[in-house]
């Protein structure tokens, strides 16, 4: 039973803290997505100027610089500009969503990423908005029950927001 087990969170403090308790309860940074906006200035990151187009969306690397070490553990961490939406910094896996066919979907965007991540639209949309409000979305791969309440209880130890999860698809978050 595979299931993605997602959150919001309020601030990169909050955020960090929660990547790093994933981390020490040993969830490999392959397993662990997040999606921030990205409020940088030139002066917080260093930017990549090896960049991608797919589907409209524009994708950089990222030094991490300003993001501290426990964001820099996940996988794949760089910068996006979706069309409409906004710069982020997305981490792990959501990065494949945001990039791939998923910014085709009808629903567009972040929404349209996480719908094509199996996550139900209503959701999808509650979560792009929070997202573009300035919060930040935790996704986690699990295998099974126990990672899935594993990660449950570290989301609600540390306050998290909307805590929910979904049947993986085909795109793994």
């Amino acid at each position: 039973m595979k299931k993605a087990v997602f959150c919001i969170t309020q601030n990169i403090d909050q955020t960090e803290r929660i990547v790093s308790h994933l981390k020490t309860s040993g969830f490999s940074n392959d397993d662990v997505s997040v999606l921030l906006p990205d409020k940088s200035t030139t002066k917080d990151f260093a930017h990549e100027k090896h960049t991608k187009a797919p589907e409209g969306a524009t994708i950089g690397g990222t030094a991490g610089i300003g993001l501290g070490a426990v964001l820099g553990w996940l996988a794949g961490i760089g910068s996006l500009a979706i069309p409409g939406a906004g710069p982020f910094i997305a981490a792990g896996p959501i990065m494949g969503a945001l990039s791939g066919a998923a910014l085709g979907a009808a629903t567009g965007g972040i929404a349209g990423a996480l719908v094509g991540m199996g996550i139900p639209e209503y959701e999808a949309k509650r979560y792009e908005g929070k997202i573009k409000g300035g919060s930040a979305l935790i996704s986690v791969h699990t295998e099974n029950s126990e990672e899935i309440a594993r990660v449950k209880d570290i989301f609600e130890q540390a306050h998290a927001e909307d805590i929910g999860s979904t049947l993986e698809s085909d795109v793994n978050v």
